[in-house]
């Protein structure tokens, strides 16, 4: 309830301290002056009952502008999915791709409603009492190879085996760079990084020119049905990203973030079960 006014129209008529009465037989009655103001209390009343109503919905009915800032190759992952989700929900969700580090995550969400970013599964999670995490996905990051590769035929491929090979890695301190890292602290083989591309897209081509070798993520990876390149998961340890959304608690209980949020895990539900 609003709380704005505690009025009924019971209260017009308390002992005459708010309209004029007059005797009629052992009681009272109200006036022709009281009964119209009586009239213009229901008025009041329904305008009130009205402000509840329109509150009310603005609490539960998904509407206006969300803004989001997304990973680039998470856009290319979900985006579009995404997109065709919240047509028709009454949302207008407004997105921009954000190269970002974890680090700079936070900062992010003081201009963003919506934070989707991504960070090595062995770093330490974002905790802040300012701030609710959101998990989407783990995200397998797979070996990508040349055609024709020594390797390519192998179902799984061990670290170790790539040790002489030439890597194409991200920019060190993003997610991807910070996986190849700590897989090099569990083997003990230390990649030959040659190039360092943020643009998946670019490392894709690379690769299938033979240019090296790299960690890509799994389902924001087009690899055309094997045409391009091989790509293969890799054995004996574990390589993933965990991809989350990170939010402001005080946009948290939005209905259109809320919204959004579902269409979010509905895009990666239908992705992942591709396997």
């Amino acid at each position: 309830m609003l709380g704005i006014l505690n009025v009924t129209p019971d209260s017009f008529s308390d002992g005459g301290r708010y309209l004029d009465q007059e005797h009629a037989g052992r009681g009272l009655r109200l006036t022709e002056a009281g009964l119209a103001l009586v009239a213009e209390a229901e008025h009041v009343l329904a305008a009130l009952a009205r402000a509840d109503a329109a509150v009310e919905a603005l609490r539960t009915t998904p509407h206006g502008i969300v803004r989001m800032a997304l990973f680039p190759s998470g856009a290319r992952m979900m985006l579009a999915g995404l997109l065709r989700r919240i047509v028709g929900t009454g949302v207008d969700l407004q997105v921009r791709d954000v190269d970002m580090t974890p680090a700079e995550v936070t900062v992010l969400a003081a201009d963003y409603d919506l934070v989707v970013t991504h960070r090595d599964e062995h770093g330490t999670p974002l905790t802040s009492p300012r701030h609710r995490v959101v998990p989407l996905v783990r995200e397998p990051l797979d070996v990508v190879l040349p055609p024709g590769h020594r390797l390519a035929r192998r179902r799984r491929i061990r670290l170790d085996e790539l040790a002489d090979e030439p890597w194409i890695s991200v920019n060190v301190g993003w997610p991807v760079d910070d996986v190849l890292r700590s897989l090099t602290t569990v083997t003990g083989a230390r990649p030959r990084v040659v190039q360092r591309i943020n643009d998946f897209s670019v490392t894709e081509e690379l690769v299938a020119a033979g240019v090296g070798v790299a960690l890509l993520p799994r389902w924001s990876t087009d690899d055309r049905g094997g045409r391009r390149f091989a790509r293969r998961p890799l054995a004996g340890v574990r390589a993933a990203r965990m991809v989350e959304v990170v939010m402001r608690e005080s946009v948290a209980e939005r209905p259109a973030v809320r919204t959004v949020l579902a269409a979010l895990h509905e895009t990666i539900a239908e992705l992942t079960a591709r396997g």
